[in-house]
Order: C-alpha cells, then structure tokens, then sequence
C-alpha cells in the first residue's frame, strides 16, 4: 500500500492511500480519515454515486468535522476500477465510475469490475490490517448508486454493520432505468440474479435488524429514476423500523448531501458507540 498523501484535519488525519488489488485485477485508491482519538476506532463506509471517484465525497460532503467530534473513521472507496485494461463505455452510468457495486459475470466487465467483492472483503481486510479500526463496529452510508451500494451490502452483512443510511439511494434498481441497463450488463439476463442487488426486493425479503436513516431530496432531478416510493412502500410493508426523510426544496447535489451529512454521522456514532 502506497501512501499518496496525509494532510492534518479536524485535528485527525485524511490520507490518501493506492494499492494493488488482486479482486479487481488493478490499482484501487480510497480515502481514509482517522478521528484524533485514540485507537481502535469505529469505521463508517461511504459509498459514492455514478462519475464519482474517491475524492468527490472526501472533498465535498463536509464529513471529516462530525467524524472527528464523534471519534468515527470514515473510509472513501472508489467507484469502480482504473486503468487501461479496465473496460468502459462511452456513457457516464455503465464503466468506470459506475460499477455499481457489483460482482460482475458478463464479458467485457467480468475481469475488473468486482465492487461487491471489493468492498466487502479486499478492502475491509486490508484496512483492518493496516488502521487502528475497530471491526466490531462499522457503520455504511452513501450517495445514489452509493445508497443503493450501502443498503444492500447492510442487509447481505446484517452482522458486520451495527447501522445503515444513504443519501437519495437508486432505491429499485431492477424497475428503474438506473439499474435495468447496469444489471443486464454486468449481471446478464437472469433477473433472479439482479434481487439482491435491489434494496426494496432485500428489504422486503429480509430487512435490517439495525436503526436505518435515508434521506430523499424533494425537488431531486433524478427521484423517477431512483424511485424512493418502492423503499417506503417496502418498508411499510415488512414493518421495518426506519426513518425515512423527503427534504424539501433539496436535489442530488453535495449541497444535499453535505446538509445532512452532519445527522448521518451522529445517526451512525450513536449506534457505534453503544
């Protein structure tokens, strides 16, 4: 693991750190703040959207000031993988930036484009390894293609993660547009495949047994396509505890996200630090 950088925050630190990954079959870089407190600390996750790399979030979403008051890590995964031998498409939601965190079994994607794998098992190994993190508690949020990362993977790994909230999930991946062409492309035709990777489908099937926050923009440019109806009307369905929030006046931008990303943080450390 390659140190790329290390700059003082909040009295903390927010680094910038390349590995090579054996899942993804290139180098990954992600981003790691680490509270100014003495470890082992809790780790939040922080699933980025579409186009996103590591730095979007880290840069924008003003978490670094909340995670060092409440003593929380926060880990910035990138979004797909990098590099040449990588496989892309010409349009912004299928390729790099997109890998929707997947394990992908379609050519050309198969090769490279391992998010789930990525997140749940490289890259907690090799943070754990290297971090003084405490693995019996972590916490998982994100923005959009990030929500939708961030609520499946809690609802796979229901004893890894003490909490679960998201920023304008792409909540029905498998009855949107922002979901059916990923899918189908990375996935294949077999639809049964794509359920759990549609956080009302999993919400439906076997819900979180942990607090669950989600927060929607109201005028959000995207909400037809990111449907939050179908994960209320899961919710309400299976009787899941959850607060689920529409903002208004809000959009998908980072203003939304870095507005409320103060509650998200200390919705996270209360669970966390229990």
């Amino acid at each position: 693991m390659d140190t790329n950088s290390e700059n003082r925050a909040f009295g903390g630190v927010q680094g910038v750190y390349t590995h090579a990954s054996d899942v993804c079959g290139c180098d990954m870089t992600f981003g790691l703040y680490m509270p100014p407190r003495e470890g082992p600390v809790p780790l939040l996750w922080y699933l980025s959207g579409l186009t996103c790399t590591h730095e979007n979030a880290m840069n924008k979403a003003g978490a670094q000031t909340w995670c060092a008051e409440h003593g929380v890590a926060i880990v910035f995964p990138d979004t797909s993988p990098r590099g040449e031998d990588a496989a892309d498409d010409e349009a912004y939601d299928l390729g790099k930036g997109a890998g929707f965190y997947v394990d992908a079994t379609e050519d050309p994607w198969a090769p490279h484009f391992k998010m789930w794998s990525y997140v749940t098992d490289e890259l907690p190994k090799l943070l754990f390894r290297n971090f003084a993190l405490d693995e019996e508690r972590q916490g998982i949020t994100g923005h959009s293609m990030g929500g939708h990362g961030a609520l499946t993977i809690a609802m796979a790994h229901p004893d890894r993660f003490a909490s679960v909230s998201a920023f304008a999930p792409i909540a029905n991946p498998t009855g949107s547009d922002w979901g059916k062409k990923q899918l189908l492309a990375y996935l294949g035709s077999d639809e049964t495949a794509w359920r759990r990777h549609d956080s009302s489908v999993r919400m439906l099937e076997v819900g979180f047994d942990g607090p669950v926050l989600i927060d929607q923009g109201a005028s959000d440019q995207f909400i037809d396509l990111l449907r939050p109806e179908a994960l209320a009307d899961a919710i309400a369905t299976r009787r899941q505890p959850a607060t689920m929030r529409l903002q208004k006046g809000y959009d998908h931008s980072y203003f939304f996200v870095s507005t409320f990303m103060e509650d998200h943080v200390a919705f996270h450390a209360e669970a966390l630090h229990a």
